[in-house]
């Protein structure tokens, strides 16, 4: 019998585990999927369900190994773990020494998961399967999986330097958020925008999904805590505070500013205070959590209503302007609120006396985005010539459901 194990902790980590898949599919699925138009709502959402099974997959044999194995140079894990090779149900010390390795392991396939079906929002209605196929995985193997090993492996570099990130600012929203913005540069627009008005045709889908995606976040920062403990409430109180406090704001400027109050904009805000909140969230008080909402809330409102019309990129579904602003914002503020009072193990922050906080965190972003924008470049040139981003212009036409999957979801309604 396995000694050392916390059943509390192993059923909370489980049910955070499970609360994380559900961010993917359905919660990610829905939140994209009501945004597009109703000829690519199956593409969209079968994007997100493909790659909770592909990612599973690639886990298991070579993900977790080279995110959290053994390290080489403080850039990557190894592959001595390569097929779950030693990976058992005794407690790892070096990452939750009360749960079973193996659950370890399944908690952080689900932050493998959702990733790069973020970056899916970048391209969508306009991308052949085959190739985002080909890409996730090539970009989880090279892009998700050093960066998770520099933030949170033993030996990473960001780690040794002492970075903050308690469960994914730059590990998650940051490299995925950076690399939207590369992919929808070079891909290209959709026909017809900016000129045509694109609107998402299922609000319904997209508040159902923001309201899932909610719900399973606080298995994402809560079930960091990786224990049934006062971390976890902590992390929890502040992930719905911030959650709350950045859809007020976008919702009272967009109010402001158009007249109406919309369901979109709730939406979009509350997801952009649940992504900066993400690294922050084992580290802040709920006051500071009031404060970054507000921040948040107004950073990503400006970069995705007014930076984007003015600069006209098509990035379809804001994965760069909620997840790579957020997310660098949320990398940076918690170079500013941290609190050792919260949690020991971090820092404070420059607003409570450790200005090199800050500074860390800044090498941690900006690395994480250099790092992110040439890989995903090379990645991207190498694919098109290869095999080709896009649909053509009559398939992009008649819709992906069709071309790509010989389906369509609302065939009653046609």
């Amino acid at each position: 019998m396995v000694t050392n194990i916390n059943n509390g902790d192993t059923a909370w980590v489980l049910i955070s585990t499970a609360l994380v898949m559900l961010m993917t599919a359905p919660g990610l699925a829905f939140f994209y999927g009501g945004l597009v138009r109703k000829k690519n709502v199956l593409s969209t959402m079968m994007q997100s369900f493909f790659l909770l099974c592909l990612i599973s997959v690639q886990w298991i044999l070579w993900g977790y190994s080279l995110a959290f194995g053994p390290d080489i140079g403080g850039f990557v894990g190894n592959l001595s773990w390569f097929g779950l090779k030693g990976v058992g149900m005794s407690p790892n010390p070096d990452y939750a020494g009360t749960i079973p390795h193996q659950l370890f392991m399944v908690y952080q396939m689900m932050f493998a998961v959702i990733t790069p079906a973020l970056i899916t929002g970048a391209f969508a209605e306009r991308i052949k399967f085959s190739t985002f196929a080909v890409f996730s995985l090539l970009w989880a193997t090279l892009v998700y999986d050093p960066v998770c090993h520099w933030v949170w492996g033993v030996g990473g570099w960001l780690r040794e330097l002492g970075a903050l990130d308690f469960a994914g600012g730059t590990v998650v929203h940051v490299s995925s958020g950076i690399s939207a913005l590369v992919f929808a540069l070079m891909i290209g627009k959709r026909k017809g925008y900016p000129d045509n008005v694109i609107p998402p045709h299922n609000m319904v889908f997209t508040l159902l999904g923001a309201s899932l995606l909610w719900f399973g976040w606080f298995g994402f920062n809560a079930g960091s805590a990786l224990g049934a403990n006062e971390l976890a409430v902590s992390a929890f109180v502040v992930t719905n505070t911030a959650a709350a406090m950045a859809a007020l704001t976008w919702i009272i400027i967009e109010w402001k500013v158009t007249g109406k109050p919309t369901v979109l904009g709730g939406a979009t805000g509350a997801v952009a205070g649940l992504v900066a909140i993400t690294p922050a969230a084992g580290f802040v008080t709920p006051i500071s959590a009031i404060f970054i909402g507000i921040l948040v809330g107004v950073v990503c409102y400006v970069s995705v209503v007014v930076i984007k019309q003015k600069f006209k990129y098509d990035d379809s579904l804001d994965a760069f302007g909620v997840h790579g602003v957020g997310g660098t914002l949320g990398a940076l503020v918690t170079g500013l609120f941290a609190q050792k009072i919260v949690n020991p193990a971090g820092n404070n922050g420059l607003f409570f006396g450790n200005p090199i906080q800050f500074k860390i965190q800044l090498i941690g972003v900006i690395a994480t985005i250099c790092y992110s924008v040439i890989v995903t470049f090379i990645l991207l040139k190498i694919l098109d010539k290869l095999m080709g981003l896009r649909v053509d212009d009559r398939d992009e036409v008649m819709g992906l459901d069709n071309t790509q999957h010989k389906e369509s979801a609302y065939t009653l309604l046609d």
